[in-house]
């Protein structure tokens, strides 16, 4: 299927499962994620919407810590 000439992906709900399943065990970052199965940050958030993983809710792109040094 397409839309606006980009190839819409339809992906299984064991698969999506799979991916929130990874993202809580923190071996992997959200983006890391997206990048090794290539889907869209956005995607992942309406499955963690969907699913209603409250605890997933706040996971960032990147959970690396910044620090300011005065």
């Amino acid at each position: 299927m397409y839309k606006n000439d980009k190839v819409i992906r339809r992906y299984s709900e064991p698969f999506k499962l799979k991916i929130l399943d990874e993202l809580t065990t923190g071996k992997h970052t959200k983006s890391e994620l997206c990048k090794l199965y290539s889907i869209a940050p956005t995607t992942v958030n309406e499955w963690i919407k969907k699913y209603n993983r409250k605890d997933l809710m706040n996971t960032s792109n990147d959970t690396r810590t910044i620090s300011k040094s005065n």
